[in-house]
């Protein structure tokens, strides 16, 4: 076993388990506690709460954007059933939800305004295959 910087401190006190995230001294996390903490990570990093367990669902759904193979987001998420993991935890916006939505989200004033460049006017934008404009 190699000894890292925290059994060097725990010493005696150390308790050897498989658990990912443990105490100081190996011991398993209060669930609460361990709300607390991601709850405050969250915070700090600047994006909206969401519960633990709706992190699964968030991998699930960019490893199905990023054309990861199903199999493999199954083994990542730990599924023992394919139709779990696409049915359930699986959220891919279509691309026409997409446009949709970044719409709204222009007409409710999200998203950086580009600054124009002094002397050129604003570059329309392109329709898209439908001859429809996206904004």
């Amino acid at each position: 076993m190699v000894q890292d910087a925290v059994h060097v401190v725990a010493k005696d006190l150390w308790t050897e388990s498989d658990l990912v995230f443990t105490t100081r001294y190996g011991t398993p996390v209060e669930p609460r506690n361990f709300n607390r903490e991601f709850d405050r990570r969250s915070e700090r990093a600047g994006i909206r709460r969401i519960r633990v367990h709706d992190t699964r669902h968030t991998c699930a759904s960019l490893l199905a954007a990023l054309d990861v193979h199903p199999r493999i987001a199954m083994q990542i998420i730990s599924h023992s059933e394919i139709a779990v993991t696409m049915e359930v935890y699986t959220h891919v916006p279509s691309t026409e939800t997409r446009r949709a939505l970044r719409k709204l989200g222009k007409a409710l004033g999200g998203g950086k305004q580009k600054k124009e460049k002094k002397g050129k006017r604003k570059q329309e934008e392109q329709p898209d295959k439908d001859g429809r404009q996206e904004s």
